[in-house]
C-alpha cells in the first residue's frame, strides 16, 4: 500500500496545474481518536483540499464512511475564507457499481469512488469500459 500511495502521490504532482502536496498519512485527531489520511493535497486553482484514500481491496461502504469523515473534518476545521469545500477521492482495487451508487446516495460531500489498476488495461478492455460508461450516461439522461 505504501508503494502505491507513493506512486499516486508522484502521479498527482506530475499533473501539475495546481496540486500542492500537504501530507502523507496526515494525522487527524477526532473525538480523542487518531486517524490518518493517505494523501492530502491543496489545489491552488480549485482552492480546495483534495483528500485521497487508497484501499487495497474491493469497495466497502465503510470505506466511504471513512473518507466522508475526513472530508467533513476538513470542511469544519481546515477550510479558510475563500476555500471551496474539500474533495474526497477513494480508490479501491475493485468496486461494485450498485453498492457504490447506493452508498453515495444522499451524501452531500464531494466524494468520488474509483477503481485503480496496477497496469494499463488492454485496448479491448478499455473500449468495453468506455461503452459501458456511455450506456450508463445515456440511461441517466433518459431519467
Amino acid at each position: 500500500e505504501a508503494a502505491l500511495i507513493e506512486r499516486l502521490q508522484n502521479f498527482l504532482l506530475e499533473l501539475g496545474h495546481g496540486f500542492c502536496f500537504e501530507g502523507r498519512q496526515k494525522r487527524l485527531l477526532i473525538g480523542g481518536e487518531t486517524f490518518f489520511v493517505d494523501l492530502v493535497f491543496y489545489h491552488r486553482l480549485l482552492k480546495c483540499h483534495v483528500l485521497v484514500e487508497l484501499k487495497v481491496d474491493q469497495f466497502r461502504h465503510e470505506h466511504l464512511g471513512q473518507i466522508n469523515t475526513y472530508v467533513s473534518y476538513y470542511r469544519t476545521h481546515e477550510m479558510t475564507e475563500g476555500d471551496q469545500p474539500p474533495i474526497g477521492i477513494l480508490l479501491c482495487t475493485d468496486k461494485n457499481h450498485a453498492l457504490v451508487e447506493y452508498a453515495l446516495a444522499g451524501m452531500d460531500n464531494r466524494l468520488f469512488v474509483s477503481k485503480y489498476q496496477l497496469e494499463l488495461p488492454k485496448p479491448e478492455e478499455l473500449q468495453r469500459y468506455i461503452e459501458e460508461q456511455r450506456r450508463l450516461l445515456e440511461r441517466r439522461g433518459m431519467e
